[in-house]
């Protein structure tokens, strides 16, 4: 990430309306929240977990964000993510997006 998108945020969120950013700032806070209390992944699925063993609330918010501003968008909270979190949960974020928009790990 560059000094500019440092200081400044992300392109991807700086050109979002004031209501989208406000939408995108609380995901990003439920997302830090989820990583930290209950990670994105399980060994065993079930309960916040779906059948792959994904977090369902984490998914969830991963398509907000894809209908909101694609893979652009969910790549800028990613990245605010593992500033947060680290390289270890950032990574798991990523699995639990698999199949959301175009996605990629």
């Amino acid at each position: 990430m560059s000094l500019i998108n440092l200081l400044l945020g992300d392109p991807a969120i700086r050109s979002l309306n004031p209501h989208q950013k406000d939408e995108v700032n609380r995901l990003t806070t439920r997302l830090v929240a989820i990583g930290q209390n209950d990670d994105f992944l399980s060994l065993i699925p079930g309960g916040l977990f779906d059948a792959q063993c994904h977090n369902r609330e984490a998914k969830d918010i991963g398509r907000r964000l894809y209908d909101i501003g694609g893979v652009d968008l969910m790549t800028a909270v990613r990245a605010r993510v593992k500033r947060k979190l680290k390289d270890v949960l950032a990574e798991h974020l990523d699995h639990a997006w698999k199949g959301v928009g175009t996605w990629t790990v």
